[in-house]
């Protein structure tokens, strides 16, 4: 069990939203990416000892939608669930990017 008490795990699907996000800005500045990496997963590792600290995602709250929370590390999004002692992370998106589109991509 991790220090405060909850685990965090990444879907495979978040795994890759961050690689390409990661590879894409690593073409112009391999040292910004790497900040940003070392960013989303510290504050992805904090989600152990704080997990409620992320919003509840407002885009999906208004249709009484309240399991999902996120934390935003501008300009990107990070789209968590808690499930008992699990947090499981299920999505890194740029915060510009429209949440439904990147939902509707997802299904399609």
């Amino acid at each position: 069990m991790s220090r405060g008490g909850f685990e965090v795990f990444w879907a495979e699907t978040a795994i890759r939203d961050l690689e390409q996000i990661v590879d894409f800005i690593a073409q112009e500045a391999p040292l910004a990416a790497q900040r940003l990496f070392d960013d989303i997963a510290e504050k992805s590792r904090a989600l152990e000892a704080l997990p409620r600290r992320g919003r509840v995602v407002p885009e999906l709250a208004r249709f009484e939608i309240t399991t999902y929370r996120e934390l935003v590390i501008r300009p990107y999004r990070l789209l968590y669930r808690i499930d008992g002692k699990r947090v499981l992370v299920v999505a890194c998106f740029d915060s510009r990017r429209n949440l439904e589109d990147v939902i509707l991509a997802r299904l399609v």
